[in-house]
Parts: structure tokens; sequence; C-alpha cells
């Protein structure tokens, strides 16, 4: 037989009503009951009936998620910290997909909003008018994004890049060439932003902006002779799967990585060590993005006076691996 909330009551030595408020207005129990509470539930395995649940709060019992591609690793690891911190405060996630199309995003969120309680938009393309109007039906939370006053968790990609272009200058590298990501990208405008701010504080290192592409390995392919040409001796790709296209492409063309040529990645996805040369990466512990902004929305949705927080690590961490050396016309050291 199903576990019931009565069962719950009795092993926790609490009343059915004290589990109820746990589950359904957790600000209203004590700290050490709500976690005594919970940790029963998930030990005997009882699941809330969320329709009832919704008649007595006015909440739905699910959060929403819109990402601009689930195919990419950066996001399916972003909606992995979602899922499982939802189900761990008993809420139910609603995934959509916007297929990297802005146009579609409204329309997605429009019909979201009347079955969640709120949404967390991860790296949305849609321009600030259309997200602001959007916060105005739905209660929303960034990840990536940055839009007027909206809760974001945000992404110090100044921090990143700073990382990524201090260790190439340490190898000798002078000339940089960057392969930027989707013009609507948020992410592309301040990683392009942070580039310069850095190589501008040092007059020996130039920067060459190759434009934007698709954020698929195809488009590192479609770069791959452009940053040839630009006679860099190093590439700062937009993401790693951009990155791995330029490591094919110079492969067909029979350029030497990391001798004629280093790159750089940014997200640090599990793939990074799979390819060849394995990649040097610079990223963030993507789940912990995720858990932050499901911290951030229930924060709101529970009591939207109150600032939202999360305490969880997001700083940017460089790892080398194969694909950086020392610059051609340089020595280890200068």
């Amino acid at each position: 037989m199903p576990v019931t909330a009565r069962d719950v009551a009795r092993v926790a030595g609490v009343s059915i009503s004290t589990v109820s408020r746990a589950l359904a207005k957790p600000d209203e129990v004590s700290p050490e009951t709500r976690d005594k509470v919970l940790s029963t539930a998930r030990g005997m395995g009882y699941r809330p009936n969320l329709a009832a649940r919704g008649l007595i709060t006015g909440r739905t019992g699910n959060i929403g998620l819109m990402v601009p591609d689930l195919e990419n690793p950066f996001f399916a690891a972003v909606a992995k910290g979602v899922q499982g911190k939802a189900r761990t405060a008993g809420y139910a996630v609603v995934l959509a997909d916007s297929d990297e199309d802005p146009s579609r995003e409204r329309d997605l969120v429009l019909g979201m909003a009347s079955q969640v309680d709120g949404l967390i938009m991860c790296s949305p393309r849609a321009p600030d008018s259309v997200i602001q109007q959007l916060a105005d039906e739905c209660t929303i939370v960034l990840v990536n994004r940055e839009c007027g006053g909206l809760p974001t968790v945000s992404m110090d990609n100044l921090d990143g890049i700073r990382q990524a272009v201090n260790h190439l200058r340490a190898l000798g590298h002078r000339t940089i060439a960057w392969v930027g990501g989707p013009v609507t990208s948020w992410s592309t405008q301040r990683r392009l932003e942070a580039l310069k701010s850095v190589t501008a504080q040092d007059p020996e290192l130039e920067v060459i902006d190759l434009g934007s592409f698709q954020p698929y390995v195809s488009g590192g392919i479609s770069a791959g002779d452009l940053v040839i040409a630009s006679g860099a001796t190093a590439v700062l790709a937009y993401n790693d799967l951009v990155a791995f296209g330029l490591l094919k492409r110079f492969r067909q063309r029979g350029v030497r990585v990391p001798e004629d040529i280093s790159v750089v990645g940014v997200d640090d996805i599990p793939m990074s060590t799979l390819t060849t040369p394995e990649l040097t990466s610079v990223g963030i512990p993507l789940v912990n993005c995720g858990r932050a902004g499901v911290d951030m929305l229930l924060s709101l949705v529970r009591d939207p006076s109150t600032p939202p927080e999360h305490h969880h690590d997001l700083t940017f961490r460089l790892v080398v691996r194969e694909s950086t050396g020392p610059a051609p016309d340089a020595h280890p050291g200068v």
C-alpha cells in the first residue's frame, strides 16, 4: 500500500497537520522539524498528492525550466541540477526547449505559466524587453543572463576569461583569435567584452574577433579555416562544442594542436577529456547553477518580499589539458 501522510507523521513523531505544513508551507515550521519530516518522507518513499496540496496552497507543485538546446551538455548539466534540487523540495519540473530560437521563448513561457509556480530561464536568447514582459506573467529567475532587476544566477565571465588569457600569455601567446557563439547569446557578448577588457591591459596582446558561429561542433568546423588564416597562435572558443569543431578542422588541415596552435574552450563539459588532444577549458560546476536557480525561485515563491539567495560554488576554474602549449615562436617560461 502507498505511504500516507499519517504514516509519515507516526514515524516522525509529529502531527498530520505538521507534516502537511512541512510539505506545503515549509516556512511555517521550524527548520529542525521540517528537515525531520522531509527526511522521514524521503526514507519512506512518500509521494504527496500534488493536486490536493494545490487546492490547499494555491500552488501547482511544479516549476518550469526553459533552455535553448537540451542536446547541449551545458544545458543538460544545468537541467540535472534543477531536477535534483526540485525533487528534494517536493517539486516536479516542466521542461521546455526553444531550439535556439528566440521567437519561440515567449510562447513557451506563456504556455507554461499557468502550470507552474515559477520558471527558470537558462541563457534565454530573447531581448530584454520580452523577458521583462514575461516576468509580469510568471515568477522568473534567470540563469546565465542578466536583465534589469530580475533575480539572476550570475556567472563571472570576466574571471573565467582572465584565467584563460593568463594561461595563454604565460605560454608565450600574443595573438589570440576569438570564435564567438550566436549573436543573440548574452554569454557571447559578455565573454567577448571580458576578452577585450583583459587584453586591453597588456599592449602586447592582440585579439582577432572572427565573428559569430553556431554553438555546435559544426560552428567550430566553419570557423577553423578563418582561425588558420588569421595567423593567431591561440584560439578561444565560445564553448567546448565549438572548440571540438576547431580541433576537427585543424586535424583535417594538418594543423597540429598544440604545436602549431593552442585551443581553449569554455564550459569544461565532461567530453572535454575525450577529445584528441584533450581540451583545455574553463568552466564552473554547472549542476550547481541549476541548484542555485531552484533555491532562488522557491525562496521567491514562498516569500516574494525576501531577497532570494543561494549558497553554491559558482567559481570558474581553468583545467589545463593537452590542447594548449607554448606558442610556436616562444619557449616555456617566456
